[in-house]
């Protein structure tokens, strides 16, 4: 009987030692972080970009001689001002000299040929000496035979007489023609002795350099004494007035950058001054690497501190009036790198981030989109928000 009391004892006690479990405690809500807060506004602003550049002169040119010689002497030298049509150097032109007073004396026997004096060099004639005797001694030959013509019908003279006065009337024919074709090639000789006497005179100017425009000397690679082939450099001359102004125009900015187009820039060399420049080229072609355009601008002002190879730090207007919406500068947090604000909607904070924009005074540009002119943003407390922080404007 003990045997049947045992299990019904045990499970009485299990049944005694069953307890019921907790409840869930309901997690409260977080209290809303008290803040200060601004309203976003609205503004109208010419929108820009800014690159660098780079002044260029108008002109540059090596100059050099077209004929070799020894330079005999050089009249500018290293920035040194010059004005166009000025001599910078001179080479030695004896043995030119030369060459044009033998051409002048071949000219001079040619034209004696046709009987031309060398002042009457320009005269074309239409006979010479040679023709005149040949044609004499055609008339005279063509006389002979006329009489003869007649004397042969009355049997005065015989047959083989006239027949050798024919003969000897075609030979002065054939001579008469004989020197018209020789006047043709002494007026063609002529003529080539008339090019090589300009020729000469050419090369004897040559020999002295002069400078093809206004500017002044950036360098000096030859000197007085020096031997010096055709088309040696003697000097670099550049023009300075108008100045170019050369920039890469960003991709998305190409559209603002056309003929006509007035652009501003500032450089260190004149500091505190703006200078304005016109767009007159542009490259048919981005640069494939960069992604730019290059654009090329004159100088509208003039000013002595600005000279090729300075550089520009280059202003381009986009967007005339552009609205944008801005927010105090209070209203920015940075941490990480990374800059955000935080709008108010509904009670709570909602994060924007933060790209580079423009920057008016205590305000600065929110991304486009992003906010709306009117809207609250928070000024105060930012390190303690994050995105859906409940916040209570103070």
């Amino acid at each position: 009987m003990m045997r049947y009391l045992l299990p019904a004892v045990v499970l009485l006690a299990g049944c005694g030692a069953r307890k019921e479990a907790p409840k869930a405690e309901t997690p409260k809500a977080p209290e809303p972080i008290a803040i200060r807060a601004a309203a976003a506004e609205s503004r109208r602003v010419e929108r820009a970009v800014f690159v660098t550049g780079s002044l260029h002169p108008d002109e540059t040119v090596a100059v050099s001689a077209e004929v070799p010689g020894r330079i005999s002497s050089i009249k500018a030298d290293f920035g040194q001002a010059v004005r166009k049509g000025d001599v910078l150097a001179e080479i030695d032109g004896t043995e030119i000299q030369l060459q044009l007073d033998r051409s002048r004396a071949a000219l001079a026997q040619a034209l004696a040929r046709v009987g031309l004096s060398p002042a009457e060099e320009n005269a074309t004639p239409t006979t010479s000496p040679t023709i005149r005797q040949a044609q004499a001694l055609l008339d005279d030959a063509n006389s002979k035979l006329e009489a003869a013509a007649k004397l042969v019908k009355t049997g005065d003279i015989a047959t083989e007489r006239y027949n050798e006065l024919e003969k000897a009337a075609r030979a002065r024919q054939a001579a008469l023609d004989a020197a018209r074709d020789e006047l043709r090639t002494l007026l063609a000789n002529i003529q080539a002795l008339r090019a090589e006497v300009k020729l000469a005179q050419k090369r004897l100017g040559d020999t002295v350099v002069r400078a093809p425009f206004d500017g002044a000397v950036s360098n000096r690679t030859a000197t007085a004494g020096q031997f010096l082939k055709e088309n040696t450099p003697i000097l670099t001359l550049v023009k300075n007035n108008p100045l170019r102004l050369r920039a890469e125009i960003p991709e998305p900015a190409t559209g603002a950058a056309r003929p006509g187009t007035r652009i501003t820039f500032t450089t260190d060399a004149a500091p505190g001054r703006e200078f304005h420049a016109l767009v007159r080229e542009l490259n048919p072609a981005l640069d494939a690497k960069t992604r730019t355009l290059t654009v090329e601008a004159r100088l509208i002002e003039s000013d002595p501190r600005l000279r090729a190879g300075v550089f520009a730090q280059v202003r381009l207007v986009t967007e005339r009036d552009a609205a944008i919406v801005v927010v105090p500068r209070a209203a920015l947090y940075s941490v990480a790198g990374l800059t955000k604000a935080f709008a108010v909607r509904d009670g709570v904070a909602r994060e924007i981030r933060m790209a580079p924009g423009l920057e008016l005074g205590d305000w600065v540009e929110a991304p486009a989109g992003a906010l709306a002119a009117g809207e609250t943003v928070a000024v105060s407390n930012l390190a303690a928000l994050t995105e859906g922080t409940p916040v209570k404007v103070r």
